[in-house]
């Protein structure tokens, strides 16, 4: 099997390399350079190290090495997607849209389409059924990144390979220190790959600058604080608002008039809700379920966490409505709801959150 390998130096996609070998595969190691462009050009994810392990592990393992670059393609797909989310007042999931756009995107149509498999560090899995293949979970509920693939559409899953899926994290770890793997007591990589060391806060005040604006009370109409613009706040936020006699959450913006509006405590009916609008839903292998039964019991997550919720998926116009069993914090959007089967094994699909 001809298998490309996307490897970052991480201890997870090192260790796909080493299972990959146990396979009786050789594959050919791909390091993907992406980066930010600004005035000056390119401001690059720190990559030095990075490529230094990854060059490592290929010469380790006896196998090919390439180091490509997809800058052009992540600022025009990634990073503007994410600056326009956010300037219409939403809150963007740039990891998801590497995923989709990037890796399996434009990696796949410059490079991959010539390999029968493009092999990642991900913590997820695919199961074949009735002849398809399925993304599903990984072994390592904690770890589980399907919630980041859910935009993937079904050739991208027909050709994923995630050699350490039925893994746990701990079990990577051993693996990797075992191998003397350079990458085995690496910290995980934490934040947004294309602002390398920028604050995300400095990030989105180089594109849409600041505006001075109000902190209203939803409750009682008051002025309790100021911001320097919408685009630096989004709904569920608690941190990072300067305000006293919390707990204080976002709960609404009003884009027009620049203003923030506050909800203090833990009060359900102003922080929580159980009704959640999916527009744009995309199956990803397709629908699993009778067409005939327009209701279905699934699990759910709109954020990444290691934490399922119940509830019913039924169809709503263009797109489908969540029903949670449970009240859910910070339901923002322009996240996305990303749909498993009730058994929170198969990752169904998702939608975006209106």
């Amino acid at each position: 099997m001809n298998v490309a390998a996307l490897v970052s130096g991480g201890v997870d996609s090192s260790v796909t390399v080493f299972r990959l070998k146990e396979m009786g595969i050789d594959p050919t190691i791909f390091y993907i350079k992406i980066g930010m462009e600004d005035e000056e050009g390119y401001i690059d994810c720190p990559s030095e190290e990075d490529i230094e392990i990854t060059t490592y592990i290929a010469k380790k393992y006896g196998c090919k090495f390439e180091i490509v670059s997809l800058h052009e393609e992540y600022w025009e797909k990634v990073v503007h997607y994410t600056i326009e989310t956010v300037r219409r007042g939403q809150t963007p999931n740039p990891d998801m849209m590497c995923n989709k756009l990037i890796k399996f995107g434009s990696f796949e149509e410059k490079y991959g389409h010539q390999f029968d498999k493009i092999s990642t560090g991900h913590y997820a899995t695919i199961t074949e059924k009735n002849g398809k293949s399925w993304l599903s979970t990984a072994k390592d509920s904690f770890k589980d990144q399907t919630y980041f693939l859910g935009q993937i559409n079904y050739i991208q899953a027909s050709r994923l390979m995630f050699p350490i899926g039925d893994l746990l994290k701990k079990e990577v770890r051993k693996i990797a220190e075992i191998q003397k793997l350079p990458s085995a007591f690496r910290k995980d990589s934490q934040g947004i790959c294309f602002l390398g060391k920028i604050n995300y806060n400095d990030f989105l005040k180089r594109y849409l600058g600041e505006k001075n604006g109000k902190i209203i009370d939803i409750e009682t109409g008051k002025t309790v604080g100021a911001h320097k613009g919408y685009w630096f706040h989004t709904i569920g936020q608690r941190k990072g608002l300067g305000l006293s006699g919390g707990p204080w959450f976002v709960v609404k913006k009003d884009l027009e008039s620049n203003t923030i509006f506050v909800a203090r405590g833990y009060n359900p009916d102003e922080v929580y809700g159980n009704s959640i609008l999916l527009q744009g839903f995309d199956f990803i292998t397709g629908n699993p379920w009778d067409s005939s039964a327009l209701t279905q019991k699934i699990k759910f997550k709109i954020r990444h966490t290691p934490d399922f919720t119940s509830g019913m998926l039924k169809p709503e116009g263009i797109g489908y409505r969540i029903v949670s069993e449970d009240k859910i914090h910070g339901i923002a959007p322009g996240q996305f709801g990303v749909i498993y089967d009730e058994e929170a094994h198969i990752c169904i699909g998702s939608g975006i959150i209106s």
